[in-house]
């Protein structure tokens, strides 16, 4: 893994940490429920058409 992607996930890291240190739940709730929408819109357009559920 390359230094920057280490470092990306570090600052990511960081900042959620200064979340629940901060008592912002809900601002955390907030980005937590966006990138499930995304990772959610990213597997139904890798899904093929004729899957079955």
């Amino acid at each position: 893994m390359s230094n920057e992607i280490e470092r990306f996930f570090e600052h990511q890291d960081e900042a959620v940490s200064a979340l629940f240190l901060e008592n912002k739940g809900d601002e955390l709730t907030d980005i937590l429920v966006a990138a499930l929408e995304e990772a959610f819109e990213i597997l139904l357009e890798a899904a093929p058409a004729e899957t079955v559920h």
